[in-house]
């Protein structure tokens, strides 16, 4: 199937909402507003591919976030292929988490 630059951007959009409803365990807070997800990148036969890191390398929920958002994108019917990608380059930092996940986590 093709799809526009429209109806693609659209499903990015969708894909990064979606991830809001990725919890980290640990932290509370969503992997979105943790900084963990570097790039979304949808393909046109429905193939998506998330880079992300963890807050640490050898957090042990990896495989508990990496279903969740296996999960979570199960609702997008224009995705057929989930490959989340474990990337450690750049290293993640508290200055990647948003103002909200700082504020509530009490980071100044």
């Amino acid at each position: 199937m093709s799809y526009t630059e429209i109806k693609t951007s659209t499903i990015k959009e969708a894909i990064f909402e979606s991830l809001h409803s990725v919890i980290d365990p640990e932290l509370g807070i969503d992997i979105i507003n943790l900084g963990l997800v570097y790039d979304i990148r949808f393909q046109e036969d429905g193939a998506t591919e998330i880079d992300m890191t963890l807050t640490t390398m050898g957090c042990p929920l990896a495989d508990l976030i990496t279903d969740q958002i296996h999960d979570a994108l199960k609702t997008i019917p224009e995705i057929t292929k989930i490959d989340v990608r474990l990337v450690w380059e750049p290293v993640w930092s508290v200055k990647k988490m948003s103002r909200y996940a700082r504020i509530a986590l009490g980071i100044r």
